[in-house]
This record gives C-alpha cells, structure tokens and sequence, in this order.
C-alpha cells in the first residue's frame, strides 16, 4: 500500500506547486494574437491597444484613501474584458471621445491593503468576499474629449455622496447627456452599471470568474 502512496503523494505536491503558481503570477503572454490567448488570461491593456489615456488613482496617493497601494500604473484584465473595453473605446473614438481609466484589475492582497486603511464595506469591498476588481472583470473609467479634457460628471471620481449616482437628478442636463452617454455605450459593449459609482462598471460575463491575487512584475 505504501508503495502507491508515495507516488500519489509526490504527484499531488507537485501539482498543488504548479495550480498554485499560475494563480499567483500573471501569464507572460509574449503576444498581442488575441486567438491564442485564453480569454481569461490576465494580459495588460496597453499591449492591445494604445488608445486609452490612463491616470491610475491608486498607483498615487491623489485617492480617497489618501495612500499608494499599487507598487506601479499599470491596467491589467482578463483578455474578454480588454476585447469589451476596445469595442467600448472605439465606439467613443467615433463621437470624438476616448475612455480615461481610474483602475483595473485589483489583486486580493491590493484590496486587504485597501481594507486595512479604510475597513468600511461602503467605500472599500471586503476582501474575505471580493469584488468584480479582483475579478478582473470591473474598471473605473470616465470619458475625456479631443484636447483631453474630462467630461463633467457632476462629481470626481470615487466621490461618495448620493451626487454619484445614476438615479440621482438633481444635475444640469450636461451632466445627465455626459453619464447616460458612459453608461449607454458601456452597457452596448457588455458591461453592467453600478447605481451609486456613475465612473464603475463589470463586464457581465466576468461576473463569475474567480478572486484572483495574479500579480504582474514592476520595472
């Protein structure tokens, strides 16, 4: 009997290393050919497209939490996220728009980072849950116009007043063309809105994907 348990067990070690690993350490993906990426793959969006203009909250202390806790800026998702988000974009290309990113995929150790500095379910999600961040699935954005100016919508980004809501109407028709525009073209590319973030929106087939604490390389 032990004869076959030893092997057994050096089999399920190894294979515990390697699951192990691949959750931990995003893919070196060595190629833009979307059709021989998986579509769960975390990939960087800057390696798809060059379109986006960035301004990563979390990579600075200019936040709600008033802290850096990413170690650098960079946009990393699922490929079938970063597929919607170039549809998404190139729509708004052709309105004379283009989609300003806050933040992206979120590793499980940045949100407990998060959590221990603010450990409030309503502005920080709890890590021992989740959220669509740590997914891959969810991004901040808000939309930018040919001279890179913001769209005004009513508020800055992670403002968390009843003013960032959807359903909130106490706004000029501006700001209310400005959100429904996000949110419309958003929502025709895939992507759920959240009620009370008019800049937070969750591809919907993300929805079930997995926690992850995938982490990418800093330069």
């Amino acid at each position: 009997m032990t004869f076959y348990i030893k092997p057994l067990f050096l089999f399920c070690t190894i294979f515990c290393l390697f699951s192990c690993k691949s959750q931990t350490i995003i893919a070196d993906v060595g190629t833009k050919d979307q059709s021989v990426v998986n579509d769960t793959a975390f990939v960087n969006l800057k390696d798809y497209s060059k379109d986006f203009v960035y301004d990563m909250k979390y990579a600075t202390s200019d936040n709600f939490l008033k802290a850096k806790v990413y170690d650098c800026a960079e946009c990393f998702l699922r490929l079938k996220t970063v597929k919607a988000m170039i549809a998404a974009n190139n729509a708004f290309t052709k309105m004379g728009y283009t989609i300003k990113i806050f933040d992206c995929y979120r590793p499980l150790d940045i949100q407990k980072r998060m959590w221990k500095i603010v450990s409030n379910p309503s502005y920080v999600a709890d890590p021992a849950k989740g959220s669509i961040h740590n997914r891959g699935g969810a991004v901040d954005i808000t939309l930018v116009d040919s001279n890179g100016n913001e769209l005004n919508m009513g508020t800055p980004f992670d403002f968390f007043g009843i003013e960032a809501s959807h359903n909130y109407q106490n706004l000029s028709q501006e700001i209310k063309d400005n959100r429904e525009l996000l949110k419309r073209t958003m929502m025709e590319k895939g992507f759920n809105s959240l009620d009370s973030e008019w800049w937070h929106y969750n591809l919907k087939s993300a929805l079930n994907e997995k926690v992850s604490n995938a982490k990418w390389k800093c330069d």
